[in-house]
């Protein structure tokens, strides 16, 4: 009887442990994330109070995009990136960098667009995504579009080209839909809310 008690009481700390790691390791690594950010920011800018650096990095960011959204500041950042687009490295890597952020913020977000995608003709197998191009002539590929599919738990993904009558446009916002692909379907869409019962089973023998 005894070591049946243990067992439980056992059982019981072991889900404890379980209910309180779920609650502190995202915690942690949130704060630990911050922590990095501040001391790199410091790092980069060293005036010896902490957090100070990454206020300044915030002005600065800010300051550049008020500059910027006039026509002079218009004009010196275009004559940057004339300079960027004539060195071949660092073209490629500036404008995949910038058309990278540029498809999820900005006036030219690329991931706006979500569906659902039928890989398979025929099957009930979808993956989710975003149409980033409606045509693909120029690769001679007509009647079919390019859809970014996003990885769970991962920064990257995988570009499709399917059929157009094999994608099926979602009416759901955009942030929500890449935060419920990128969390592997955990998160998104009213996380922590109950799911609708299912319909009722028809039984195989009924008429």
């Amino acid at each position: 009887m005894s070591v049946s008690l243990a067992g439980m009481f056992l059982k019981q700390l072991a889900g404890y442990f379980l209910r309180g790691a779920l609650v502190l390791v995202p915690i942690a690594a949130t704060l630990y994330i911050v922590w990095l950010i501040l001391r790199t920011m410091d790092d980069i800018v060293p005036i010896g109070i902490p957090g100070v650096g990454i206020l300044l990095t915030v002005i600065l960011i800010t300051l550049v995009g008020f500059l910027t959204s006039n026509v002079l500041g218009r004009t010196a950042l275009d004559a940057m990136e004339g300079v960027f687009t004539r060195l071949p490295l660092v073209k490629l890597l500036y404008s995949s960098i910038k058309d990278l952020i540029g498809a999820f913020v900005g006036e030219k977000k690329r991931f706006d667009r979500p569906v659902a995608v039928s890989v398979v003709p025929g099957s009930h197998a979808k993956i989710l995504g975003f149409i980033t191009r409606d045509s693909l002539h120029m690769l001679g590929l007509h009647g079919q579009v390019a859809v970014y599919v996003p990885q769970s738990y991962n920064f990257a993904g995988n570009l499709v080209i399917v059929p157009k009558e094999q994608v099926e446009v979602l009416q759901t916002p955009s942030a929500e839909l890449m935060t419920f692909i990128v969390s592997g379907g955990i998160s998104g869409f009213g996380v922590g809310e109950s799911l609708p019962p299912p319909p009722p089973a028809v039984a195989s023998g009924a008429r």
